[in-house]
């Protein structure tokens, strides 16, 4: 039976083809700079992370249920007041919306609507970078992986060990290279967490900025039926 170091030493004989002696050259590199990118990554992610965190923080109104309640009952005023001075979608929604109450419920929807897709890009900002990340991390690591076990059997074949010394080689060389699929995963998962808690808080404060508009065009058109009777 063949040996395998004698079988890996003919993955470099000259019967190969030209594209794939180029390409295992280049593998057979260090994947080390695989490390470095995810390492990279890493601290991009978390970065964008604690950004997206201070601005929803910053950028959400305060006791919004209570300022609901006073919008249906009319108070435009004084709650136009109470968010002058505030930032984010739904201080802008409900000042727009306020300021064309004049305009009729229908305008205001349409107002809302607008204000409401001009403002929520914002929170989306680098959304899909984090996204992108936890799903391909994974496959990053993985492909440092393949490098790592390529370049493990590549020096296999060249030393020509025996016995127990192929085990030793080829297992040391794979466990070095798992390592670049474990640093892929750890930079994934908190990829996701992030990416998945950032858009649910989107999806919050899109649902109480949708729902302190439907308050002031819930007002104005009982204004309007009221006059109508």
């Amino acid at each position: 039976m063949t040996s395998l170091p004698l079988v890996l030493a003919q993955l470099t004989n000259s019967d190969q083809g030209w594209l794939t002696r180029k390409l295992l050259g280049v593998t057979l590199g260090s994947a080390e700079w695989v490390l470095w990118l995810l390492a990279a990554l890493s601290i991009l992610s978390i970065a964008v992370m604690l950004e997206r965190a201070l601005f929803f923080s910053s950028h959400r109104l305060a006791d919004s249920e209570n300022l609901g309640v006073r919008l249906a009952r009319g108070e435009l005023d004084a709650v136009k007041a109470a968010v002058a001075s505030q930032k984010g979608m739904e201080a802008a929604v409900v000042r727009e919306a306020i300021e064309s109450a004049s305009k009729g419920p229908d305008a205001v929807e349409e107002i809302i609507a607008a204000a409401v897709a001009r403002e929520k890009p914002q929170y989306e900002r680098f959304l899909s970078f984090l996204g992108t990340l936890g799903s391909n991390a994974p496959f990053i690591g993985l492909f440092g992986t393949v490098l790592g076990i390529i370049k493990a059997f590549n020096d296999l074949g060249q030393t020509g060990a025996k016995g127990n010394a192929i085990q030793q080689t080829v297992m040391s060389g794979i466990s070095e290279a798992l390592v670049a699929t474990a640093v892929g995963l750890a930079v994934a998962i908190p990829a996701v967490v992030g990416y998945n808690a950032l858009t649910r808080a989107l999806k919050t404060i899109t649902s109480r900025t949708n729902s302190l508009g439907h308050a002031v065009v819930g007002h104005l058109r009982a204004t309007e039926t009221r006059k109508a009777a």
